[in-house]
């Protein structure tokens, strides 16, 4: 650095130049890089990703009962008296396909709860919301295309080692 006054080379942090006396301007603030400004990972995303696992739990109840639906539907006689008047069923499937409603409402109620729970804890910082997202996130990579999309995405956000240190440092118990 030098006295702007005299052009003598004067130490960092010197209020005044030693040769005339000159007031020397205060150091510029350190420069940092943008990603030590921005909020951790976690925090960033802990409040979508919570919202996007309730949206998650809608779905998989449209789905469940989507599902119950049509296997209602393919399960009627071959010649019956349906919604829309009399039709020939296409997907004529035996009427033991009807055991498989309770099986769609179990799997489809109780991923749906799950998800709600998980989002629920995401958005209110559980400390044991964290765990079951990811577990939640492992199954839901099945789920193809919103599930993968959801699973990667949750464990982009909370699966690292560092993500760990992030969610206990904002968790509330």
């Amino acid at each position: 650095m030098f006295c702007q006054a005299c052009g003598n080379p004067v130490a960092v942090g010197v209020r005044f130049c030693p040769k005339c006396g000159a007031q020397m301007p205060p150091p510029p603030p350190p420069v940092y890089p943008m990603a030590a400004m921005r909020p951790p990972r976690v925090l960033r995303n802990l409040q979508a990703l919570g919202v996007l696992w309730c949206v998650f739990g809608g779905y998989r109840i449209i789905v469940g009962l989507l599902g119950i639906l049509f296997v209602r539907m393919s399960t009627w006689s071959h010649y019956s008296y349906g919604v829309l008047g009399w039709h020939s069923n296409v997907f004529f499937w035996p009427s033991w396909m009807n055991g498989m409603i309770p099986l769609i409402l179990l799997v489809a109620g109780a991923t749906a709860i799950l998800a709600f729970v998980a989002g629920y804890g995401l958005l209110s910082r559980r400390p044991w919301a964290r765990v079951l997202a990811i577990v939640l996130a492992i199954l839901a990579l099945l789920k193809f295309p919103v599930g993968t999309a959801l699973g990667i995405y949750t464990l982009w956000v909370l699966a690292p080692a560092q993500s760990r240190a992030e969610y206990d440092a904002i968790a509330e118990p």
